[in-house]
C-alpha cells in the first residue's frame, strides 16, 4: 500500500545520459488490451442499436470502465534511467531521484520505499508466485543434472568445448529479474550527487476524471430507473 501524498514535487532533473528503461507487464497489457475489446464492441453496439435509455446507460459504462480498464492493465509502467525512478501506477505517478530511494521489497508485492519510509507498490512489476515456483523446479533440475554429470552450474559446457547451456547463478522468475536490475541501478546511482531530489507524487487525473464522469452518469440514470 501506499502513503498519502506529503512532499513537495521534486526540482527538475538532470537530462539523463540514457534513455529509459521500461518495464511493463506483457500479460497485463494483452489482458487490457482485450477487455478493451470486448467492453467496446458490446458498449458500441448498444449506442447503435439500444432503445430508450440503454444508448445513455452504454455510454456511461464506456465512460466508466473504459478508464479504470487503463488504469488497471495499460497505464501501469516503471521507468528508470541513471537519474531517477518513475512508477506509473493506476492513478498516480511517483517520482523517486536514486539519492532519495531506500532499497526495494520483494513479498506478495514488489515495493519501493524512499528513506522516510513512505512504501509505494510497483503496479508493472506484479509477483508471480507461480513463476517462483516454476524456476525454483527448473534451478532443481538443473542442479540435479549438475550433481549427475559430476558438473557444478558454471560447467554446463560439454567436453568438447561446447558452450553452457546455462549460465551460472540461480534461475529467477522474470519480476525477481527485474528487481535485481532494480536494486543493481540504485546500487549504482543511489549515492550520484546528480541523483538528489525529492519524491515527487502526482495523481492521474486524466484517468480519475472520465471515471468519475462516468460512474455519476451511472449512478443518477439508475437512480431515475
Amino acid at each position: 500500500m501506499t502513503t498519502p501524498d506529503h512532499k513537495s514535487p521534486a526540482p527538475d532533473a538532470p537530462d539523463p545520459q540514457f534513455k529509459d528503461r521500461v518495464y511493463r507487464s506483457p500479460s497485463g497489457v494483452a489482458g487490457g488490451v482485450l477487455l478493451l475489446a470486448i467492453v467496446g464492441w458490446l458498449g458500441i453496439d448498444a449506442l447503435v442499436t439500444g432503445d430508450g435509455r440503454t444508448p445513455w446507460m452504454a455510454l456511461a459504462v464506456l465512460v466508466f470502465l473504459g478508464p479504470l480498464i487503463v488504469a488497471f492493465t495499460l497505464r501501469p509502467a516503471v521507468f528508470a534511467n541513471e537519474a531517477r525512478l518513475r512508477v506509473r501506477n493506476p492513478f498516480r505517478v511517483i517520482l523517486l531521484p536514486w539519492g532519495t530511494v531506500e532499497g526495494f521489497k520483494s513479498g506478495y508485492s514488489n515495493e519501493v520505499y524512499d528513506k522516510s519510509g513512505a512504501k509505494f507498490q510497483l503496479w508493472a512489476v506484479p509477483v508471480s508466485l507461480r513463476a517462483r515456483k516454476r524456476a525454483a523446479r527448473r534451478e532443481a533440475r538443473e542442479e540435479a543434472r549438475g550433481e549427475g554429470r559430476g558438473e557444478g552450474r558454471g560447467d554446463a559446457g560439454n567436453r568438447r568445448g561446447g558452450p553452457p547451456a546455462m549460465a551460472a547463478g540461480p534461475v529467477r522468475a522474470q519480476t525477481d529479474q527485474i528487481m535485481d536490475e532494480l536494486r543493481e541501478l540504485l546500487a549504482a546511482r543511489g549515492k550520484d550527487a546528480r541523483a538528489r531530489g525529492e519524491v515527487s507524487v502526482r495523481w492521474a487525473y486524466e484517468i480519475v476524471g472520465p471515471a468519475v464522469v462516468g460512474a455519476v452518469l451511472l449512478v443518477i440514470l439508475v437512480a431515475v430507473g
